[in-house]
């Protein structure tokens, strides 16, 4: 097992129309409205942006994220990452009864020599941190879609 690979997945359960959950995951600007560990972002380009991410872990990472997929009709919203982590992660945005399913999923590296130092003994924490960050996203989204 490679202690620099990183795969994330889970689901987030909203009470929102998909079309208004992918605008919502689409604007990335707006994502520190609505998510606390999204501590700045901003578009740098018609497809690029830098996002500045901080959860329970004190280490901040900047991200530099590249449009790789927007597709509304498939409800899928991809990007390449580079920066601290590098790798992609993307959103597949579903019907789910009278509401929506957001799947999100990731495969990341390090990009920092400092991250990748720490991954074996850094592992479990770094994997909570993201649970966290990711409980706190869902948390501040379904507050942010009800308005």
């Amino acid at each position: 097992m490679d202690p620099n690979h990183y795969r994330f997945s889970g689901a987030w359960l909203l009470d929102a129309p998909p079309h208004a959950v992918y605008a919502a995951l689409e604007d990335v600007p707006r994502y520190p409205l609505w998510w606390p560990d999204i501590r700045a972002a901003r578009q740098t380009g018609a497809d690029t942006g830098e996002v500045v991410i901080r959860a329970l872990v004190p280490y901040r990472l900047v991200l530099v994220l590249t449009a790789a997929r927007r597709d509304p009709a498939a409800g899928v919203l991809e990007v390449a990452m580079r920066g601290d982590l590098v790798g992609w992660s993307r959103w597949t945005i579903t019907p789910d009864g009278a509401g929506t399913r957001a799947l999100f999923e990731e495969e990341t590296r390090p990009g920092k020599p400092l991250l990748r130092r720490l991954a074996r003994p850094g592992r479990p924490l770094f994997r909570a941190n993201h649970a966290v960050m990711m409980l706190r996203g869902r948390r501040g989204l379904r507050a942010y879609l009800a308005g």
